[in-house]
């Protein structure tokens, strides 16, 4: 197992490491991640990849959590997930096939619809509407937006002012929006948003507890708010505790940071017994683009970060643009993950 960093420069702080692993005169790689996770592989996990079956994806996974959990944390689930990833890239070029194909007995789908993220833009401090107005217009299956709580607010005042831009930003557009809470609401913010906010202009709540804290999510969905989580989900987490305590409207998974692919394949099932549709988290946009090829009636779209996922996109050999809000996927065998080497030229 190799690590090797993007030839093509980045920004401060952006991802910019691939993980490479090697069988049968190939090479699949999995990237861009941070440098911690793709040392972490590459330190911690290379010894549970020698020696395995490209095809047993499911025995590979078992070894790489089992090496991982000598280190519980994040940094560990992303690189067993990134792992993973490498190695279902391997496997579709030794078989001349994309991941989809491979995932699906059923032939998957070329086109894949995606929706709009960008949590940059905070709809309580958002004043010019006419730049939602262009996004949403873009053709996406919907758009997401950020959602700050004010500190220096009380949860009352705070939960208002936050309904009151949900309910004016979904009015502008003409259609009910998703909100991401990032990170700063408390549970007692969510109960009062919950019983402030207009139903009609709300697609879901994005993890609005800083934790998966099971009994107040079970709270939160006797309410009328429909939710979505799932993006925290760890490798060795069991996900039928998250359905069936929270009933999410949707399972925003991060198919990386839950352990890859395989582990994704796993918890689609649980998902999709209680009819909770998957939107796979865009920080791994590429798996979940497979996935949601191969899958189409449990992963009805993927989410495109406006922010991040142009920048991420030169580093790849083959760039994927969105077309009128939908994704084609890539021609090549694998998942497309091959990084673009310094000498090729910017795409346009």
């Amino acid at each position: 197992m190799d690590v090797v960093e993007a030839e093509q420069p980045v920004h401060p702080g952006d991802d910019a490491h691939f993980v490479v692993v090697r069988g049968s005169g190939q090479a699949g790689c999995y990237g861009p991640v941070g440098e911690r996770i793709a040392r972490f592989a590459e330190s911690s996990l290379s010894a549970a990849v020698m020696g395995a079956c490209v095809t047993d994806h499911c025995g590979m996974l078992d070894r790489l959590r089992a090496a991982a959990r000598t280190t519980p944390s994040d940094i560990a689930s992303w690189a067993v997930g990134t792992v993973d990833c490498s190695v279902w890239d391997l496997h579709g070029r030794l078989a001349s096939r994309s991941v989809a194909g491979l995932l699906t007995t059923e032939r998957p789908r070329s086109t894949v619809p995606a929706y709009a993220s960008w949590l940059s833009r905070d709809l309580v401090r958002v004043h010019d509407l006419g730049e939602l107005r262009d996004v949403a217009a873009d053709g996406w299956s919907f758009t997401k937006w950020g959602l700050r709580r004010d500190p220096a607010e009380s949860p009352a005042t705070a939960a208002a002012r936050m309904a009151q831009a949900v309910k004016r930003c979904s009015q502008a557009i003409g259609r009910p929006v998703a909100v991401d809470a990032v990170g700063t609401w408390t549970p007692r913010v969510a109960m009062l948003f919950a019983q402030t906010c207009d139903p009609s202009c709300l697609l879901w709540l994005e993890d609005p507890l800083p934790q998966h804290d099971l009994d107040m999510y079970e709270l939160l969905s006797a309410t009328w708010m429909p939710l979505a989580v799932g993006e925290r989900a760890h490798c060795d987490e069991d996900p039928g505790g998250l359905v069936h305590y929270v009933r999410p409207s949707a399972l925003t998974l991060d198919v990386v940071g839950c352990g890859g692919l395989t582990r994704a394949t796993q918890i689609l099932p649980i998902a999709r017994r209680q009819n909770i549709p998957l939107y796979p988290h865009g920080r791994s946009f590429l798996p979940g683009l497979h996935l949601s090829a191969a899958f189409p009636d449990a992963v009805p779209a993927v989410e495109y970060r406006l922010q991040w996922e142009p920048g991420r996109r030169r580093l790849y050999d083959e760039p994927l643009r969105p077309e009128g809000g939908h994704i084609e996927l890539p021609d090549s065998p694998g998942l497309g993950t091959t990084p673009r080497r310094a000498s090729c030229p910017a795409p346009p």
